[in-house]
């Protein structure tokens, strides 16, 4: 298989899978920012016994923006074919298994979910990688076809 069509395979999976992780962390933190509690998603506060909080309402807030918001956006920006998608996905990718180490030191392995999304970042900070790659080698290869001089 051509390294074009890997890439475009890789992007396009990396579009879904940030699609994916985006939505379902807007829905979570959505659900967690309008009740604190974690009663409406069974989620038990005595859960947080070992964190620095006492409710959902943080962990809520920064799970729909930075994590749900910020995939969404990554998802965008990554199908958009940007210049920086792939330093958006590592990024991204690193805070989303962040994220989940500190979930699971806070609160333990609670369910399979806090696994599956630290491989899920894993996965995105590894296809970011060579996405970014990819997009360095293009530039360096239109710089070398217009002989570095840019048109006006």
């Amino acid at each position: 298989m051509s390294k074009g069509i890997t890439n475009k395979i890789i992007r396009y999976a990396l579009v879904v899978l940030q699609i994916i992780v985006g939505i379902t962390a807007v829905l979570g933190g959505f659900g967690l920012v309008s009740d604190p509690s974690g009663t409406k998603m069974n989620v038990p506060l005595e859960l947080l016994k070992n964190s620095p909080f006492t409710n959902y309402l943080i962990p809520g807030l920064v799970l729909l923006t930075v994590i749900g918001v910020g995939h969404v956006f990554a998802g965008i920006v990554t199908f958009l074919r940007h210049r920086y998608a792939g330093n958006i996905s590592v990024f991204f990718g690193a805070v989303l298994a962040f994220y989940m180490i500190t979930e699971v030191l806070f609160i333990g392995l609670v369910n399979f979910s806090q696994p599956l999304y630290f491989v899920l970042g894993a996965v995105e900070l590894i296809f970011g990688l060579n996405l970014s790659r990819a997009g360095k080698s293009e530039h360096q290869i239109w710089i070398q076809s217009t002989g570095g001089k840019l048109k006006a």
